[in-house]
């Protein structure tokens, strides 16, 4: 082997320099880190401080400027106050329809793990479809069934109790006479009551029989349209959660809330149903069982529901047993609907759908208010829906869960946790080698 030429190490490094790659690996890779030994390590760390400290000041601005916005925060809560009004007013002219609707949703929703059940078990989907909408259909004409049962029960059974109706009467009469009022003073104010006075009070009791009817068409529809939707549901959630995962897992959260809060009301109206039909019982009013499933059916019902349940016992205690029994009747009744209905039921239910008894109770008040009697009824079930729309699903509101929801720590995600801003830590320095 010869000794390499002058000529020949020029067009060696010639085509060093035209080779990129090697070029590439022959230069030293750029980089921000400073170098331990090229400058004193106070100077360093003072660096590093300095820039952790601006880092720091930025992010303090940053946070001081979302919170205080482009917008006064005074403004921003009159704004709110007027949408909140004018959303208001919106839902109580819609209150014929909205309620309705709702409570048809709810109806299939409670129903809807029986048509998962069937679907697991290889069964078609139209038919477990089909099946799980049949049976809430068949669940609200046991419903309202049994309601029309149980008052027809007290009709068929008040010509047995004739006998005590005359001597009720006669002895009214005569306290009425020993306090100053005649039979024929009576007579005389009953013939002065006019047809118009008469069609103000049976005008009411017409608007809502027709209300009802309504209300059952509206519920039938709804919940055959909804069947018809519950074949695809599960597949159509699946699909929108791969773009917006946290607001379908706060809709499936409400769908959890909504089966527990329907649990959780018919255990309780089973709990003062039973009580019911142990006071009868001891009391001595006949057809005490039935009085008892009319008691549960009508726990469902607010407000009315109640009365509904109490005037049948009442009056056949009155009839069979006199005035002291159909008192004891109606104490009764109202303290036990009183304890339970209105103490302990609201904090129960606040546990299980996770909002606090405060909250439970002054959603009974607030939609009420707006949708009247089925506003009531769906007041929890409506309150889930705005907490899952409005807190849930947004993960700058989840700070509200501590304050309205029963468990405080649901306002913690850790996807929600904040990240830092920085991409990757300083580095940390080491004291120089000596």
């Amino acid at each position: 082997m010869g000794d390499r030429t002058l000529g020949d190490d020029e067009s060696l490094e010639a085509a060093e320099s035209d080779d990129t790659v090697f070029r590439a690996e022959m230069e030293s890779p750029p980089t921000e880190q400073v170098i331990v030994g090229a400058e004193p390590a106070s100077y360093v760390e003072d660096a590093a401080l300095e820039r952790q400290r601006d880092e720091h000041d930025r992010i303090v601005e940053i946070n001081r400027r979302i919170d205080e916005g482009p917008i006064p925060r005074l403004l921003v809560i009159a704004l709110g106050m007027a949408a909140l009004a004018f959303a208001v007013m919106f839902l109580q002219e819609l209150a014929g329809v909205i309620g309705p609707v709702f409570l048809a949703l709810n109806f299939m929703i409670a129903a809807h793990p029986l048509h998962i059940w069937l679907v697991n078990h290889r069964v078609h989907r139209f038919i477990a479809a089909t099946l799980t909408g049949t049976l809430v259909l068949l669940l609200l004409g046991a419903f309202f069934y049994s309601i029309v049962w149980s008052v027809t029960q007290l009709v068929v059974s008040l010509p047995d109790y004739s006998a005590q109706f005359n001597d009720l009467y006669q002895s009214a009469l005569h306290q009425l006479n020993r306090a100053g009022v005649t039979e024929s003073g009576i007579l005389d104010q009953l013939r002065s009551i006019s047809p118009s006075n008469v069609l103000n009070y049976v005008r009411p009791i017409v608007s809502n029989l027709g209300g009802i009817a309504s209300l059952l068409l509206v519920l039938v529809t709804v919940v055959f349209f909804l069947t018809m939707d519950s074949v695809t549901f599960n597949d159509r959630l699946d699909l929108a959660q791969r773009y917006h995962p946290r607001f379908i897992g706060a809709l499936r959260s409400f769908a959890v809330g909504v089966r527990r809060y329907w649990i959780v009301s018919s255990v309780f109206g089973l709990i003062v149903a039973v009580l019911d039909v142990l006071a009868l019982w001891i009391i001595g009013v006949p057809l005490a069982l039935v009085w008892g499933i009319l008691s549960f059916l009508t726990n469902y019902i607010p407000n009315v529901g109640f009365v509904i349940g109490l005037v049948p016992p009442a009056l056949l205690a009155l009839l069979a047993l006199g005035p002291a029994a159909a008192i004891a009747v109606v104490v009764t009744y109202s303290v036990l609907n009183f304890i339970i209905q209105s103490i302990v039921m609201p904090r129960y239910t606040g546990q299980a759908v996770g909002i606090t008894p405060t909250l439970t109770f002054f959603s009974l008040l607030f939609w009420a208010w707006a949708l009247g009697v089925m506003g009531a009824l769906l007041a929890v079930p409506l309150t889930l829906l705005a907490k899952a729309l409005l807190v849930d699903a947004d993960p700058k509101a989840r700070w509200a869960n501590a304050l309205i929801a029963s468990d405080p720590q649901t306002c913690i995600v850790e996807d929600d946790v904040a990240k830092p801003i920085m991409k990757r830590p300083l580095p940390r320095l080491r004291p120089p080698v000596l």
